[in-house]
């Protein structure tokens, strides 16, 4: 099996690696390292959670000069997200552990002192999201003359009409001369056309064949149809699993997401919302205490879709429904990543089915028609491993995490609008059941898709019990499990192979 070293990654690099249990490259790594260290332009692809952050950073590490006496930036990542800055920044810290490389991550919500600071010291690398790098770079503090390494990373999402200007003017600050590498989960034809404009002979590396599924083998996943009154209850219950860990739960607008963390405080789950209209300080402490077992429920909107990489996530809810499919292979992405077992858990309204029914469809997944499923129907304990006398109610012999309060605030001297929080929202930033998808992330109709946030209304039970809202119709039994490896109960999908992830 192939290592780091058989790569021709530098000594203290793959030492740096080695301590954090990263021996052996993924496929995607495996492809884009070799043809990184020769200077090639490239656009990767591969499934989420199977290394693509690794594929472009040990190159950037190896190729930087350390402290350069210039102190310009010589490698320049851009991401869509903070989140997604501070995860890349992790993994080149983790990286160049042995190095001493300089490492900047740039984004808004923060004061500016300490990243002009920073950057006035002398910075190798710099990770950021376009609004601030444009900011900065309008005030010359920030020098991109000197960049040699452009990385795009999630790609598909930068091309997209909304960040499109703000990535062209960004890419006009670079020398001409320059290697470039794209990378992403999900890479449609025209955005590969278009990518073609920043990239001299690039080589496009896939980590999949095109006949081998999207979503990820290692991640089973169920979908149900679900009634929105008693989407609390049966979330409830899922939360109850055998063997469950940390859990992401994803909504599409704000306010479900506030009122769904409320929701599951008050029956005595430790959870926490993240979405746009937090403060950045209330965002990091979330996915703090997330990372830090405090909570153990994340309620996101697409927002924490895209690069959160959180060891012990094994599962992912959509409690409503994505979009399209590119949205859905990112939500689940965020389990059964590095090779580790994960559940994906779809709950489809009806009003949803024509948008489940488009992403089914585009993904050559077997759920068509979702089978009919309530908080009380048998199969949702017996499917998700659930125990025969879980209620609506954590126990509170269960209740063991410190919860969100025990993770303190960061005073990050946030610049920009911040809202206060919604009444009745334990300190979630509030809404107003709008969208919170990145910028220019719409569907091909040019709807936003944010449905109104106050449609799923929480349960009025809230205690053991939820009621029975209709009865099971009779018809043959439909499973609806799928993971990887042959299975007995329905045939392995087949789509196209355009995901990918990080490894570490």
């Amino acid at each position: 099996m192939k290592t780091f070293a058989d790569l021709g990654v530098a000594d203290d690099i793959v030492a740096a690696l080695a301590a954090n249990n990263i021996v052996n490259p993924f496929p995607i790594q495996a492809l884009a390292i070799p043809l990184a260290l020769k200077n090639h332009d490239l656009i990767g692809q591969a499934r989420t959670g199977t290394g693509k952050t690794m594929g472009f950073t040990v190159p950037i590490l190896q190729k930087v000069t350390s402290n350069d006496p210039t102190g310009k930036p010589q490698a320049l990542v851009v991401v869509p997200t903070r989140e997604l800055a501070l995860q890349v920044t992790r993994d080149v810290d983790m990286a160049g552990a042995n190095r001493g490389t300089r490492v900047l991550t740039v984004y808004g919500g923060r004061s500016y002192e300490p990243q002009l600071d920073a950057l006035r010291k002398g910075v190798d690398v710099v990770v950021g999201t376009p609004g601030r790098l444009l900011d900065l770079a309008g005030q010359r503090a920030l020098d991109l003359s000197h960049v040699s390494v452009l990385v795009l990373d999630e790609a598909d999402e930068m091309l997209d009409l909304g960040f499109l200007p703000d990535v062209e003017r960004i890419v006009a600050l670079v020398p001409p001369k320059r290697q470039t590498m794209l990378f992403s989960a999900t890479m449609p034809g025209p955005v590969i056309a278009l990518s073609r404009r920043y990239l001299t002979h690039p080589t496009h590396v896939r980590a999949e064949s095109p006949d081998e599924s999207a979503t990820v083998p290692t991640t089973a996943q169920f979908v149900f149809r679900t009634h929105h009154l008693d989407k609390p209850e049966v979330l409830a219950r899922v939360l109850q699993a055998d063997g469950r860990g940390l859990v992401m739960v994803f909504t599409r607008t704000k306010r479900s997401a506030d009122r769904i963390a409320a929701d599951l405080t008050d029956r005595g789950f430790a959870a926490a919302a993240v979405h746009g209209d937090l403060g950045q300080g209330a965002r990091e402490q979330a996915l703090r205490a997330f990372r830090n077992g405090k909570v153990d429920v994340l309620v996101a909107t697409d927002v924490a879709a895209r690069g959160i990489d959180v060891a012990g996530v094994t599962h992912v809810v959509n409690y409503e429904c994505p979009d399209d499919e590119k949205t859905y292979l990112h939500r689940i992405g965020r389990t059964g990543r590095a090779g580790e077992a994960g559940v994906a858990i779809t709950l489809v309204d009806w009003e949803d089915g024509y948008r489940w029914g488009m992403i089914n469809k585009a993904l050559d997944l077997p759920f068509p028609e979702p089978e009919e499923t309530y908080s009380t129907s048998p199969w949702l304990y017996e499917e998700l491993e659930i125990p025969a006398e879980a209620t609506g109610r954590l126990p509170r012999a269960q209740r063991t995490r410190a919860g969100l309060a025990a993770e303190e605030v960061e005073d990050l001297g946030e610049t920009g609008r911040r809202r206060p929080p919604a009444e009745g929202s334990r300190g979630s930033g509030g809404g107003r059941g709008q969208s919170d998808r990145p910028r220019g992330d719409r569907n091909r109709s040019g709807r936003t898709g944010g449905r109104s946030g106050d449609r799923e209304a929480t349960s009025a039970a809230g205690d053991d019990a939820a009621p029975v809202l209709g009865q099971r119709k009779s018809r043959p039994r439909r499973r609806r499990r799928l993971s990887g490896g042959p299975s007995g109960d329905s045939p392995a999908p087949s789509a196209p192979a355009d995901s990918g992830g990080t490894a570490g």
